[in-house]
């Protein structure tokens, strides 16, 4: 398939540098990994991984809804 379309996207150059050598020590790019998430939420018609919350940022997420009488 050929490559035709380019996609940018901004982040911390930190972070990008981090994920660059990331990816290098694994044979790969990061290009390629997106192109590789790209491919597999076609697949999985979605993001392809579950996404959760740590519990600690669920609980300071919640519970200002949380009944005070409730919590342990």
């Amino acid at each position: 398939m050929a490559k035709e379309a380019t996609l940018q996207v901004r982040m911390d150059a930190d972070l990008k540098e981090k994920v660059e050598a990331l990816y290098r020590e694994m044979g790969t790019s990061f290009a390629e990994a997106v192109r590789i998430f790209a491919k597999q939420s076609v697949l999985e018609n979605g993001m392809p991984f579950v996404i959760s919350a740590t519990p600690k940022n669920t609980y300071s997420r919640l519970s200002k809804y949380a009944d005070v009488a409730k919590r342990e």
